[in-house]
């Protein structure tokens, strides 16, 4: 192969795509969308969203109102004095949110208190209500039960875990499962959609080349094969260049959000302790720091990925006159990314489950699978080195048979072109 015709090759289709608008807007507008997602959050975190629903209790025990108003005095007024029918004009009227009657049989026998209110609050409203009186209707059972402080206090504890994870060097670390868990899925559908999406790029670049005749005066000057590394390397180069704005972009704009938040918020917020402060700052201001190995590897494992499905989809573009054509004979790199990305749902649950590490290690699985087992799970050297030789191995055969559709491929026009005709193509 000439290398000097490759570079040529990747030159002329990054310039070209790397110039085009639909690069361009794409490039900006995923950090925009990022921007604005970040804006939105911390415009939740700073806005005052608490309404103020007010909630009249007529409370025929003498003890209920007293526990709900300690719990919320905004919200839990205590009507007890005024009948019932004066709390449904109130309510029609809209001058509460609505009323709740406590009697003896809500305590004793068990039965269910009654919401009545306007509609207002939605789910959110009810089920912070339904908590508040679960909690406090169970407090004046037992203290009716008239048991010690110390049962009343074995009763009302909770239990949770704490977490740490052990290395195998023997040193204690912060557990980030729940949240590497979600960076593996995350990293995994980027994959999938990176594969899907530049895969593209090629396929559809080949078509308009074949379409437009240009295939012919470059494939006059150039090998097939130098011209089909060269198209790859060149969507793959657009593809890091992409990717290296976007996580640029997506650095910055975590850096400054955390300091604009709380520049934002009102000076009595900031009075008081500077970890509550933070405390109410959304999630994604405070997230755990990633390992670089998982970046290196997410890296490594996308293109590899890209390589192994980029030569596929450059032989049925060059195999196809449009992109209708290119349906009937993506089925057999569909098929795979599909089983995947459905796989991964599993191993995010279980990542080192049987199906999960031997997925992962199928070359055609593991772009997705593997990056998705390296953010949640220590998944073992020999595993990730196994996988990274197979794909190795599989993009030199899949390079192979591409580039025997490809050679025959970019010169056929006018016939629909088939399973056996490719196999024909690979066999000469």
């Amino acid at each position: 192969m000439n290398w000097r015709q490759i570079f040529l090759v990747l030159k002329r289709e990054y310039i070209t795509r790397v110039r085009s608008k639909g690069f361009i807007w794409a490039t900006i507008l995923v950090p925009v969308g990022f921007a604005a997602f970040i804006g939105i959050m911390v415009f939740i975190a700073v806005w005052e969203s608490d309404v103020a629903f007010e909630l009249a209790i007529k409370d025929e025990t003498g003890n209920i109102a007293e526990s709900l108003r300690n719990l919320n005095e905004r919200r839990y007024l205590d009507y007890s004095h005024i009948d019932v029918d004066s709390l449904r004009t109130m309510v029609q009227r809209e001058l509460i949110t609505g009323y709740v009657v406590i009697t003896e049989e809500n305590i004793s026998d068990g039965r269910n208190p009654e919401l009545i209110y306007s509609g207002s609050g939605g789910m959110e409203f009810i089920l912070s209500v339904e908590s508040d009186f679960r909690q406090v209707i169970r407090e004046e059972k037992i203290r009716r039960a008239d048991v010690s402080e110390e049962i009343q206090q074995i009763y009302e504890s909770r239990i949770s875990l704490e977490t740490r994870r052990l290395t195998r060097e023997g040193e204690e670390q912060d557990d980030d499962t729940i949240f590497l868990s979600f960076v593996g899925m995350i990293l995994g559908i980027i994959i999938f959609v990176a594969i899907f999406s530049y895969g593209g790029y090629i396929t559809r670049g080949v078509i308009e080349e074949k379409t437009n005749r240009i295939i012919e005066v470059i494939a006059s000057s150039v090998k097939p094969i130098e011209l089909l590394t060269g198209k790859m390397a060149g969507v793959g180069a657009l593809a890091i260049t992409q990717f290296g704005i976007w996580i640029l972009a997506f650095m910055g704009l975590s850096a400054i959000a955390g300091p604009v938040a709380m520049s934002l918020m009102e000076p009595s917020q900031m009075a008081g302790d500077m970890a509550a402060v933070e405390a109410e700052l959304p999630a994604i201001f405070n997230l755990p720091s990633l390992e670089t190995s998982l970046i290196i590897y997410f890296i490594l494992f996308f293109i590899l990925g890209y390589l192994l499905y980029s030569s596929l989809f450059a032989a049925i573009g060059s195999a196809a006159d449009s992109d209708t054509d290119t349906q009937q004979l993506m089925m057999p790199i569909t098929i795979p990314i599909m089983i995947a990305y459905f796989i991964m749902f599993h191993t995010w649950r279980s990542p080192d489950s049987v199906l999960s590490i031997v997925s992962s290690i199928i070359p055609f699985f593991s772009p997705i699978l593997m990056v998705t087992r390296i953010a949640i799970t220590d998944v073992p050297f020999w595993q990730i080195s196994l996988a990274i030789v197979l794909m190795m191995i599989t993009f030199a055969g899949t390079m192979w048979l591409s580039s025997k559709i490809y050679k025959v491929g970019i010169l056929s026009y006018g016939s629909t072109v088939g399973y056996k005709d490719l196999l024909k193509w690979i066999r000469q």
